[in-house]
């Protein structure tokens, strides 16, 4: 670990959220009034129709966009010092899928911030490597060109890129959109097994299945926050009536031979 960096917490809150507002701009709120935190082992999933502020706070989390008011947190510092203990999964690959590649050398991205600039790649950074593409199903395709992957393959690839750093906090924006049932059962049943750890996330969704089956919290936005808890207690059809209003992002579908639309579960409506 870098001797400038402060330790990262292993346990307890490892996320809070007092009354911010976060900008592009540096002037205009792009999200405001958000209240929330996050324990390590706890998944929080930000759930609001396109638009509505989730990526922007993944951003707030990366130090990467003004906070205009109130107080982040994160693994116990402010987020810019809190790099090297997070995990980011991007919507999309920013890999060119004809640039050639192996999926093994895309995971190795991860390690670089770990590296710097002067030290090569060693045997503990081609074990964690080794340790990701395992977790994620893929450690037979680490040696495929990342363009020759699937689409669900190359989303488990950019996850294993994101935890190969060993993160204490995982941030994922929209992982799921588009993928095949395989793919997302594969997803989720990672995301579990990587609560089990200790590891805490924070996935950007407007898959209200993905809620329900793999987080502990919730937090409704459309631009300001409408609702934040436990995900029995949040995602019920009236604060999910108020956070998307006459929008059906919730109900998007995948174009099922790949999956099924993905709306509130009955059982939560009661």
């Amino acid at each position: 670990m870098d001797p400038a960096s402060p330790p990262v917490q292993a346990t307890g809150r490892i996320v809070n959220f007092d009354d911010v507002a976060l900008s592009y701009d540096g002037t205009n709120p792009a999200s405001w009034q958000l209240n929330f935190e996050l324990a390590a082992g706890d998944a929080l999933a930000l759930i609001g129709p396109n638009g509505a502020g989730k990526s922007t706070i993944l951003k707030g989390l990366l130090g990467l966009v003004t906070k205009l008011s109130g107080t982040i947190e994160v693994l116990g510092t402010v987020p810019r010092r809190a790099a090297a203990g997070i995990g980011y999964m991007p919507q999309h690959s920013d890999t060119d899928p004809e640039f050639p590649i192996t999926l093994r050398q895309v995971v190795l991205m991860g390690r670089f911030r770990r590296l710097g600039v002067l030290r090569w790649p060693g045997r503990g950074d081609r074990a964690a490597v080794d340790r990701a593409l395992e977790r994620v199903g893929l450690a037979d395709r680490a040696n495929v060109r990342f363009g020759d992957l699937s689409g669900g393959q190359q989303q488990r690839g950019l996850l294993a890129r994101a935890l190969v750093s060993e993160p204490k906090l995982l941030l994922l924006d929209e992982p799921f959109n588009g993928l095949d049932t395989q793919n997302r059962q594969a997803l989720m049943r990672t995301l579990r097994e990587l609560r089990a750890d200790g590891i805490g996330i924070i996935v950007s969704t407007h898959d209200l299945e993905l809620a329900t089956q793999v987080c502990s919290h919730a937090l409704l936005m459309n631009r300001e926050q409408v609702a934040y808890g436990k995900v029995a207690e949040v995602l019920t059809s009236e604060w999910v009536s108020e956070t998307f209003g006459e929008s059906d992002d919730h109900h998007d579908t995948h174009c099922d031979h790949l999956a099924h639309p993905h709306p509130l579960p009955e059982e939560s409506l009661r």
